[in-house]
């Protein structure tokens, strides 16, 4: 589709494009929260006798839940390049915003990376563990250390590139900038892909190094893109509220995010119930481990819940043509799918250490709220430096003139 160079309307070049004095208020109060609440949840770990374990396990539940959403954020503005999207351009700028939060997610793998050696099995393997032996030359820590310096150091850039091009383009509205994106775009693409598996097998999957499944890392790049999905529907709702975008994201740009919202929801039912499916079908001892403990007891019953809360639920909630046109609605779906994707990754991660039991406490809640809140101040960071909008794309009008039928 030809590119218009036509700016966008004066009635939507005239409404609020910054957060202006929003944005150090944001930063203020959320770096706040989330600092008050990192302490915290230092302070019940060194209380309890395993307690720093405790906080070193809960801690990457929560970081895989914030690296997620920064994750889905960078997706979503590679994809949007690739395909040439123009109803997106007025919604691009908050996945930017949020992807770019991965050089600051970079700083918050530290304790990730200090923690190795509580977290991650195959750094003292037994003696006569012949499987982790085949693995060493994989799962080592000189290699993971590499494997995970590539990885953020990759994201960042590839979220720099995409973020400093858009904004460059607020002042200048050259459309040369817009097809160096795009044609960058598909390499990108590839990049990510690859990156982003190997991650979660990494980081997430090889806290249980006997057990593999070639689709975890589908599994959580389908919760990543429809967690990020959800925040955007809230970040976007939340601007309108606050005066910000009133006009240039209409009803009809909710409507597209809640149909995509629908589609990476079901898209991550195919996944897990693919995953289960698979693990069952075939019976075999070393596969099927992984799934007992997280069938066995109270997680049983999680099971249940993300079943119906994680699907069931939201599947007939959002089906409907005006629940996704109706901002209190999608946004309250919206809320209810990001508590359901922290469940999933906790149910995920946290049997790996403590069986037939589920530790959940408040450490659990002070140490989400905590990397959450840096998590927002970091986009807050960001997004008061530059327009909310692409105000210079040349798609611009064509976004914000968007109809659905």
């Amino acid at each position: 589709m030809p590119m218009s160079h036509e700016m966008p309307r004066s009635a939507d070049r005239d409404e609020p494009h910054r957060l202006g004095a929003l944005g150090p208020r944001v930063v203020r109060v959320a770096g706040g929260i989330g600092i008050a609440a990192l302490l915290a949840s230092v302070v019940l770990g060194s209380l309890q006798p395993d307690g720093i374990e405790r906080l070193s396990r809960t801690y990457l539940v929560s970081f895989s839940y914030v690296l997620s959403l920064a994750l889905g954020a960078l997706f979503f503005v590679i994809l949007q390049h690739l395909t040439r999207s123009g109803w997106s351009v007025v919604l691009r700028r908050l996945a930017e915003t949020f992807a770019a939060t991965l050089c600051w997610l970079a700083i918050l793998f530290i304790p990730v990376a200090l923690s190795v050696r509580s977290l991650y099995g195959w750094t003292q393997p037994a003696a006569d563990d012949a499987l982790l032996a085949w693995k060493q030359p994989y799962l080592n820590l000189p290699f993971f250390y590499v494997r995970a310096a590539v990885y953020l150091v990759l994201w960042a850039a590839l979220a720099r590139f995409f973020h400093s091009r858009s904004t460059r383009q607020d002042g200048s509205g050259e459309p040369a900038l817009t097809l160096s994106m795009e044609r960058w775009s598909a390499p990108a693409m590839i990049l990510y892909a690859f990156s982003v598996t190997f991650a979660a097998f990494d980081w997430f999957m090889s806290t249980d190094a006997h057990w593999f499944s070639t689709i975890y890392g589908v599994y959580y790049f389908a919760g990543s893109v429809m967690g990020f999905l959800a925040l955007m529907a809230l970040a976007a709702i939340a601007l309108r509220r606050a005066g910000r975008l009133t006009r240039s994201i209409t009803i009809d740009h909710y409507h597209d995010v809640g149909k995509l919202l629908f589609g990476f929801m079901c898209f991550w039912a195919y996944i897990a119930f693919s995953q289960y499916m698979l693990i069952w079908y075939a019976n075999i001892p070393e596969e099927t481990a992984w799934l007992v403990v997280r069938q066995s007891g109270p997680w049983g019953s999680l099971v249940i819940v993300l079943s119906v809360g994680h699907f069931v639920l939201p599947f007939f909630g959002l089906m409907s043509r005006s629940a996704k046109r109706r901002t209190t609605v999608l946004g309250l779906w919206a809320a209810w799918l990001l508590v359901m994707h922290w469940v999933d990754l906790y149910w995920l991660l946290m049997p790996r250490w403590s069986g037939e039991h589920i530790p959940f406490g408040v450490i659990d809640v002070t140490c989400l709220i905590g990397l959450v809140g840096v998590f927002i101040a970091a986009a807050a960071r960001v997004a008061a430096r530059h327009p909310l909008l692409c105000v210079g794309d040349p798609r611009l009008a064509e976004s914000i003139a968007l109809e659905n039928a």
